[in-house]
């Protein structure tokens, strides 16, 4: 890779022990990519949780903080694997809080923002086109990349770290025009109606093309969607896929047509998806033992606006005795939704509200599914569905009415899904 007199500066270790050790990982980087040179960024994002990091990701920290590691461009950290406030209720292991705590505190004596979101694009910053970001988590990576028009790939925590440390990354897959160009036609004949009808074409789409440099072009839709769905549309293609990138014509800025997305090239594949595959989606999924006494809103967090609609659904009614409902947010979101009158619904009707993590990594899950008694897990995400069948749950995606009506009857129900 080719350097400039800064960058050498760091490599040679003119800008102190961390940060060289952070240029030369990098490198590492750079070269199994083929990557020819760094290219200046301007935000970061990682994660940083001890669910995920473990106890040599704590000791990585703990080495960085020693060598007076200190990030020089914004970053942000990803959900966490704790709400402390129900954290010993829920029999999550208490030694493991103490563990995060110290987490928190390292990342932010290295000049981290602990916003513990994974929609960091909603609440916090929002990238402009071809701007160069080095962002985890692959559902914020989608987002910026195909709503924003910036340029990230998935960067790993110790990357991401790194990249906040010494301003720059890789210049390799997305940050470079050539993989940003569409390679599948995907023109969409269905109505759309919930997230979860977003998620299910993440997961057509996805499935079908499990690849990183796939790029979707989606055309032909009835409306332009909202931000929440394509939210969920993305991290259903990132979770099913592994893809960082798609195109909306008409929506996203890199697809003013659909042979601009294309970029002169003809899609190696064409797709079309009517209301009848969405369907097929929604009655793939196995009822297992019937039972109805977990029910998710996570993965990716909710936003104001879905915590408003839930707020809405729940008014008035009861979670069924024996079943357990969870929300997770941002922190900053379930402040709002607090004083906009949002949260209180929720929480009279007896769902519980997590801020700061998501469901499918939070801390001692599997013994908190066990312990209990949880089989079946309904939600309206389509990437939760598939990410947490690590834990064993039998997972089951239904639409948000439905998700509801199904937490207040404890009655998984019929009808189009038997």
């Amino acid at each position: 890779m080719k350097l400039t007199t800064q960058e050498q500066d760091m490599l040679d270790g003119k800008h102190g022990d961390a940060v060289r050790e952070a240029l030369a990982y990098q490198l590492e980087v750079g070269r199994f990519w083929d990557a020819e040179r760094f290219v200046p960024i301007s935000n970061a994002h990682m994660m940083g949780d001890i669910e995920v990091m473990g106890d040599a990701g704590l000791a990585f920290l703990e080495r960085a903080c020693a060598q007076q590691a200190r990030c020089s461009v914004p970053i942000t950290t990803n959900a966490r694997c704790f709400d402390f406030a129900h954290a010993e209720s829920m029999g999550q292991d208490m030694t493991e809080a103490v563990k995060e705590r110290k987490i928190i505190r390292l990342m932010r004596d290295m000049n981290v923002v602990t916003t513990d979101t994974c929609i960091n694009y909603q609440t916090v910053y929002q990238p402009h086109l071809g701007e160069h970001i080095a962002w985890g988590d692959t559902g914020t990576v989608i987002y910026a990349n195909s709503v924003f028009g910036a340029r990230t790939n998935f960067e790993g925590g110790p990357s991401a770290l790194a990249a906040a440390m010494t301003g720059r990354t890789p210049e390799y897959g997305f940050h470079l025009a050539h993989h940003r160009r569409g390679t599948i036609s995907v023109r969409v004949d269905a109505k759309l109606e919930d997230v979860a009808d977003w998620g299910a074409i993440g997961k057509i789409v996805g499935e079908k093309h499990q690849n990183y440099f796939a790029v979707p072009v989606f055309h032909g839709l009835q409306r332009a969607p909202v931000a929440d769905e394509l939210k969920h549309l993305g991290c259903a293609l990132a979770s099913y896929g592994s893809m960082a990138m798609f195109h909306m014509v008409g929506v996203t800025p890199e697809a003013p047509s659909l042979e601009a997305a294309l970029g002169g090239q003809t899609p190696v594949d064409e797709m079309v998806i009517t209301d009848a595959d969405l369907e097929h989606v929604y009655r793939s999924y196995k009822r297992g033992d019937g039972s109805a006494n977990l029910v998710v809103f996570s993965g990716p967090q909710l936003s104001l606006f879905e915590m408003k609609g839930l707020s809405e659904m729940f008014a008035g009614r009861k979670v069924h005795p024996g079943t357990q409902v969870y929300v997770t947010t941002a922190a900053s979101v379930k402040a709002s939704a607090a004083q906009l009158g949002y949260l209180a619904p929720l929480e009279a009707a007896g769902v519980t509200v997590l801020e700061g993590v998501c469901f499918y990594i939070l801390q001692n899950l599997s013994q908190m599914r066990m312990a209990n008694g949880w089989t079946n897990m309904i939600s309206n995400s389509a990437k939760i569905v598939n990410i947490i069948g690590a834990h064993r749950f039998n997972t089951l995606l239904r639409r948000t009415a439905d998700c509801v009506d199904i937490a207040c009857t404890g009655d998984l129900g019929g009808g189009t899904y038997l």
